[in-house]
């Protein structure tokens, strides 16, 4: 019978007939042997099997959402029942059910890198070794905003248009074209406007932006489909989820000789686009850190599991690496009787070193490690906390504190497009291929063009995230936004200001080749004689004192391929009390002390250190997803069961910048967005360890709740 107001109930049937193709992966990593990596394609609405609880098998368009979720209700699905697996480790047991034909033991990549020979050779000569297995767990990034979908078709002319909150409007276009709609990428158009919080779960193609394409040309009318949070729990992807394999080889000093690392990362049901990469040559680049290793051997492998996809989330590979780097460092310390921090001080990388090729070959081109490393000793007042610790054991508290340092390869290898517009009356338009999902990249760009020109940050205009108005971009990603794209933006600038050199000549009645730009102005060299851009730019526009040949205005583009990666740096601690009686752990302070290059920004570049340590800190203390092991049914799919940070979780921060300029790209700028969440994990649990040393506690996974905390305290005062 028909539903009242129900439109369509579309299924895998109809998008077979539809010819509607699967989304891809976006990258294949090759195995050790050379082979690919095997990674099947997701299809937009499955059928036969469902492969975790999430996967969509129908989608109901209707004209309320009351009326579509009580089609939902009416539709039938008959299920059978098969056995389940969400660990990594079970998944690749030869008895485990296997989630695709094409993914024989359920794996996806055996990928391995580094010197294994070199490896085991220090190894056998090394006077001391440490070796930790931890569990990177898995997050459920949880934006303010959740994803949404509104799609449209125009039959008169064949051409789709999607809005969605995304992290970039071409790859999405770019992937929806070709590979699943199958039409010329001119005939589709993505919007995004600002974004309430990405953290790369907004970076990806999702079957809901197939699906209201899709209803939508059938239909003949626009369709929207949002997200409820219990959804996003379900379908978002998901970040982390890596066991952790780790050995470490010193010297009598100290001194790191070599690392050897076995992960296995847990993909989910699917490969998500860059999910084989993140896990592998991603995340491993942070394996050296400031310090000076002469060989690392990696082994990752990538399996499925009837779980939520994983891809990138913020930090992306890179903190489940540093993590057990630097509880490897933290554990050597103590089994050799040495402070973290002199540890810290012996391998770390002098500044006159600069610059300095690691032992995976990425070159520092700055930096100060050691500098990093004193002031944020200085900062914490690393000395003093001996007396905070009788303090707190007056109370039955335990105090412990803790130190991660930390190098993050991010950027590099990729372009950025940029254009400037302007108009007779001095407005500025830059169309910029980044996105904003909260960053304030808008002030900055528009900071860049304006103090290039000596304009009014106001008088700049910010055009991004339509794929009609900017042609090409890469998004924002990786803490690359300014490192590529204010490099980008920098770039036109200079294109337009070379533009508007032989008008100025023209005005000022000299030879183009004396003419230099310094403050916004043109001026004749070794006069006093200038003209300011702003003058320049109303004169462009005149036909008459526009040189035979130019064209009217000083518009430009520019799109660099900017290979180098950026390095930024630097040193966090953490100090934190445990209630002996409750297990509860309070972070009492924080410090951070970062090298992000040349600081256009201050207070938005302090906002990103403010946000990313506290989902690292989140990641710590309080986040965690879990999956029932039997069926696959998510556990902690609410925020009654998925603790985040609140305010009163979270102590004052004390922040401090070592600007050491970046020598790879005019603007002297490092990444900035990610490394937060990269290194405070690390520091965290070193100080809940320090905390808890007198139980006997050498190691405890994140999160560190109460009940975890209170059961090793328990422990060891038993044992």
């Amino acid at each position: 019978a028909a539903l009242s107001g129900v439109l369509a109930i579309l299924t895998a049937d109809e998008l077979r007939a539809d010819d509607i193709g699967d989304i891809p992966c976006g990258i294949n990593i090759p195995n050790h042997d050379g082979t690919p990596s095997m990674t099947p394609g997701r299809p937009t609405l499955v059928s036969g099997q469902v492969r975790f609880v999430g996967d969509p098998v129908a989608f109901i368009v209707a004209e309320t959402a009351t009326a579509a979720e009580d089609a939902a209700e009416a539709v039938m699905v008959r299920y059978e029942e098969l056995p389940a697996v969400v660990d990594p480790a079970a998944a690749l047991e030869s008895a485990a059910p296997q989630l695709h034909d094409a993914a024989p033991g359920n794996l996806c990549m055996d990928w391995q890198g580094g010197d294994r020979e070199a490896v085991d050779r220090l190894f056998a000569s090394a006077a001391k070794t440490v070796a930790l297995e931890a569990r990177n767990n898995r997050i459920s990034p949880s934006a303010i905003e959740p994803r949404v979908a509104i799609g449209d078709y125009d039959a008169g002319n064949g051409q789709y248009t999607l809005h969605i909150p995304s992290q970039g409007v071409h790859r999405i276009r770019g992937l929806l074209a070709g590979n699943v709609l199958k039409v010329p990428e001119s005939r589709l158009r993505v919007m995004t406007p600002d974004v309430g919080g990405g953290f790369g779960v907004k970076l990806w193609l999702y079957p809901e932006h197939v699906l209201v394409l899709w209803a939508a040309q059938r239909l003949g009318r626009p369709v929207k489909w949002l997200g409820s949070r219990a959804e996003s729990f379900l379908t978002d992807r998901h970040g982390r989820d890596v066991l952790t394999k780790g050995e470490m080889a010193l010297n009598q000093e100290g001194r790191i000789l070599a690392l050897r690392i076995d992960n296995i990362a847990n993909l989910g049901a699917y490969t998500s686009y860059f999910a084989p990469y993140i896990p592998t040559a991603g995340g491993t680049r942070v394996l050296p850190g400031g310090y000076q290793i002469e060989a690392i051997h990696m082994r990752v492998r990538g399996a499925f599991t009837n779980s939520a996809p994983v891809d990138a989330y913020r930090g992306a590979g890179r903190p489940e690496n540093l993590f057990l780097v630097q509880r490897m460092m933290d554990m050597a310390a103590r089994e050799m009787g040495i402070d973290a921090a002199e540890m810290q001080r012996r391998n770390l990388v002098m500044a006159d070193a600069m610059p300095y090729t690691n032992v995976l070959g990425q070159t520092y081109d700055s930096g100060d490690f050691h500098a990093n490393l004193e002031a944020a000793l200085k900062a914490a007042d690393w000395a003093g906390c001996a007396a905070r610790k009788d303090r707190a054991r007056k109370k039955n508290r335990r105090r412990g504190i803790g130190l991660a340092c930390y190098v993050d390869p991010c950027g590099g290898n990729r372009d950025q497009y940029a254009a400037l517009r302007f108009s007779a009356d001095g407005g500025v338009q830059l169309a910029i291929g980044a996105q904003s999902s909260g960053q304030g990249h808008e002030t900055v760009f528009a900071q860049i063009v304006a103090g290039r020109l000596g304009l009014d940050v106001a008088d700049v205009r910010v055009l991004q995230g339509d794929s009609d108005i900017v042609p090409s971009g890469q998004g924002s990603s990786g803490s690359r936004s300014i490192p590529i794209g204010g490099n980008a933006a920098a770039l036109a600038t200079a294109r337009s200001i070379g533009r508007g050199r032989a008008i100025a000549a023209g005005i000022l009645e000299a030879d183009a080749a004396d003419i230099t730009f310094t403050d916004g102005a043109y001026e004749i060299s070794g006069t006093d004689r200038r003209i300011a851009f702003a003058e320049v730019l109303k004169a462009s526009f005149d036909p008459a004192r526009v040189p035979v040949g130019h064209d009217l205005g000083l518009d430009s583009r520019a799109q660099p391929m900017l290979r180098d990666v950026t390095f930024p740096n630097g040193c966090h601690t953490a100090e934190v009390e445990v209630d002996v009686d409750t297990g509860q752990v309070r972070l009492m302070a924080y410090t951070a002390v970062d090298d992000f290059g040349r600081v256009i920004n201050p207070m938005l570049v302090a906002g990103q250190v403010h946000g990313a340590t506290t989902q690292g800190i989140g990641q710590a203390l309080l986040e965690n997803s879990l999956f029932d092991e039997a069926s696959g049914q998510l556990l902690s799919g609410s925020f009654m069961d998925y603790a985040l940070p609140r305010a009163d979780d979270l102590p004052a921060f004390t922040l401090e910048r070592h600007e050491v300029p970046c020598r790879s790209n005019e603007l002297g700028v490092k990444g900035c967005g990610e490394s937060g969440t990269t290194v405070s994990p690390a520091a965290i649990i070193n100080a809940v360890v320090d905390a808890l040393s007198e139980y006997g506690v050498h190691h405890l996974d994140m999160p560190a709740t109460p009940e975890k905390v209170w059961q090793l305290i328990r422990a060891g005062k038993e044992a």
